[in-house]
């Protein structure tokens, strides 16, 4: 594979091409991967196919603007995207340590991109470029569009249009907006006057809003005031609807921050099409000495279906992203893809997944989506399923049945979620079945979360009955079949809404049942969700309501602890967590305890003195020494 089957990276690509000029540059904060599983080169060859000539800057050196300069200046503009991961997450743990790998980078090598890249890249092409439009997109720019919260910071920054000084954020999956930009910047029309373009965001003195409006409270409100931040998100989230959205306003100092409403998914004849353009499906060969990049591995085989997810999980960003209402590709556009991959001399006839956000959304949740959109203040699935549901699996049966009989195909496995409760809601056990047969490579990962009813209501998640009704119908399918396939739960601690009682009761539960998870997630509050509004002002923006928020990390590290009670490490946190709790019948040496007591004098519980010591005590000594744990 040779640099021409990718696109320009730099002077010399274009000389050789016998370039002269280009038109767009696009800036990225990964490296350069030309896969339709990195939104960075989706864009670009979507400007491409359009006829443009498209130049690609992946991870610039920030500290000076020479890497932006050095193929020059773009005719019409610079699209600039954080990359497929928000670069705080990617650079920081949950409890903001610095992380020692990015699977992003060439070599895994930390430090190749700055913190908020979309900031500091759009400043320095300004510097570069100071009359050239700059138009910034991807996730980082698409969860920060209003004024939020800032975990890093903590503290509320205002829109990320501002800081980055753009003239234009294109907010979503950027394919129509970015057609439109292109064209009508190439045609000679300001920057400033692209203010009518569905799925964008802009800043003016006094807008001039082609659609009808909904007002928040400005940035200086949500600043100084919780219960504002918390009516402002939950507007930002009614109107994030392509149907029946509305254009929100927020006032930021003397400017108005404009968001119009997001743009229409794309049919499937078009996701095809964007899924279909020449990628080379690879990593730029420039990163050949270097390690190469991880993150290809995981989609190289892989196959991408459908967009959108009507799941609802208040803290995942799709729905801030992508949207809740579902579209996907045709299964002769899917099969074509997986017939490249057989062949790719790298295949070895293994599908690693046939997925996207939720693997088995295969259409709209209702027939009123449509026409309606999405409803107000009512989840398809959680608690309960909608009685408009659509559960039926059929078409996503029958696509995966095609892709296995392709030829060259082994296996096809489906790593993406699963949402269990869908597959529930449906009656015919067909794809139940055919998914433990076919589709599972040893063990299936699933997301119940949470065992509490409460919890799980803020989570937004399908209550714990669900997960337990659809793991004795897993169990069963697979002695049917005769086989040994392990369920692996993934759990939350932390969550807004979560009591330490509330972590105890899961840690109970899961030690009755003989299992400790393998997966714990600390809940991150990222920009954009509802859980992270919640986290923030202790307010849940549906109801506004009072929410309990272990915040400090000492009481995450408790909940946490709860979860892994069999590492020794936990050892000392879980016992002082069983004795805030109140729950000394738990420490002790019974079947049902949770761990020992602590051997006296040797260790001690940390964190600030605990109430009734004294009785605590008593009962450790009466239960008889304690032995080491190793």
């Amino acid at each position: 594979m040779t640099t021409f089957d990718f696109l320009p990276v730099s002077k010399a690509d274009m000389e050789e091409r016998g370039w002269w000029y280009y038109d767009f540059l696009v800036i990225t904060a990964d490296a350069y991967v030309d896969h339709p599983s990195f939104g960075t080169a989706i864009i670009a060859r979507v400007l491409e196919a359009e006829g443009w000539r498209v130049a690609v800057l992946a991870q610039p050196d920030w500290h000076s603007a020479g890497d932006f300069l050095a193929m020059g200046k773009p005719r019409y503009g610079v699209l600039i995207g954080g990359g497929n991961i928000d670069s705080m997450v990617a650079h920081y743990t949950t409890a903001k340590k610095r992380r020692s790998a990015d699977a992003y980078s060439p070599g895994n090598r930390m430090g190749l991109r700055p913190d908020r890249p979309t900031i500091v890249y759009a400043n320095r092409a300004r510097e570069a470029f100071p009359d050239t439009p700059i138009v910034i997109g991807g996730l980082e720019a698409s969860l920060r569009r209003f004024a939020h919260y800032d975990y890093w910071d903590d503290k509320v920054r205002r829109s990320i249009l501002f800081d980055a000084q753009a003239d234009l954020l294109v907010y979503g999956m950027g394919e129509r907006a970015v057609r439109e930009i292109a064209g009508r910047l190439a045609k000679g029309e300001p920057a400033e006057q692209l203010t009518d373009i569905r799925g964008t965001a802009y800043a003016a003195k006094e807008p001039r809003c082609a659609f009808e409006t909904a007002v928040v409270p400005s940035f200086e409100q949500v600043c100084a005031d919780k219960h504002d931040y918390a009516v402002a998100t939950k507007v930002e989230y009614e109107e994030h609807d392509a149907v029946r959205g509305r254009a929100v306003l927020q006032r930021h100092g003397d400017r108005t921050l404009v968001v119009n409403p997001p743009a229409h998914p794309l049919s499937r004849e078009e996701l095809d099409f964007v899924a279909e353009l020449p990628y080379a499906r690879e990593v730029h060969p420039m990163y050949d000495s270097r390690g190469g990049v991880a993150a290809i591995e995981e989609v190289r085989f892989s196959v991408t279906h459908n967009r959108g997810c009507f799941g609802g999980c208040n803290f995942c960003s799709l729905a801030f992203h992508q949207g809740r209402m579902v579209t996907s590709r045709s299964h002769e556009s899917v099969v074509r893809e997986v017939e490249g991959f057989v062949r790719d001399p790298k295949f070895k006839g293994y599908v690693h997944d046939v997925g996207g956000p939720s693997a088995n959304f295969r259409h709209t949740s209702c027939k009123q989506q449509m026409k309606n959109g999405m409803c107000k203040n009512r989840s398809c699935l959680a608690p309960v399923p909608c009685k408009n549901l659509d559960p039926s699996h059929s078409d996503y049966l029958a696509l995966l049945r095609k892709v296995r009989a392709a030829p060259g195909v082994k296996k096809v496995f489906i790593r993406s979620g699963i949402r269990y409760d869908y597959m529930l809601a449906e009656k015919n056990s067909e794809f139940f079945s055919e998914l433990v047969r076919h589709h599972i490579s040893g063990q299936l990962k699933v997301a119940p979360e949470h065992c509490s009813a409460r919890v799980l209501d803020y989570m937004g998640k399908p209550h714990f009955d669900v997960y337990e009704k659809f793991r004795d119908k897993y169990q069963r399918l697979n002695q049917r079949y005769g086989l040994e396939q392990y369920l692996v739960p993934y759990l939350m601690s932390s969550h807004p809404g979560c009591t330490l009682n509330d972590a105890v009761d899961l840690a109970v539960f899961l030690h009755k049942t003989g299992r400790q998870p393998e997966q714990v997630q600390d809940f991150y509050p990222t920009p954009g969700t509802l859980s992270t509004c919640m986290w923030y002002t202790g307010l849940d923006p549906r109801t506004m309501e009072p929410v309990y928020v272990a915040k400090s990390p000492h009481d995450k590290a408790l909940q946490r602890a709860l979860l892994q009670w069999k590492r020794p490490e936990m050892r000392r946190l879980v016992v002082e967590a069983l004795h805030r709790a109140g729950r000394e019948d738990l420490i002790g040496y019974g079947k049902d305890c949770l761990i020992r007591p602590l051997h006296s004098g040797r260790e001690k519980p940390q964190g600030k003195p605990l109430q009734k010591r004294g009785p605590v005590k008593k009962k450790a000594r009466a239960a008889g020494p304690a032995k080491r744990r190793k």
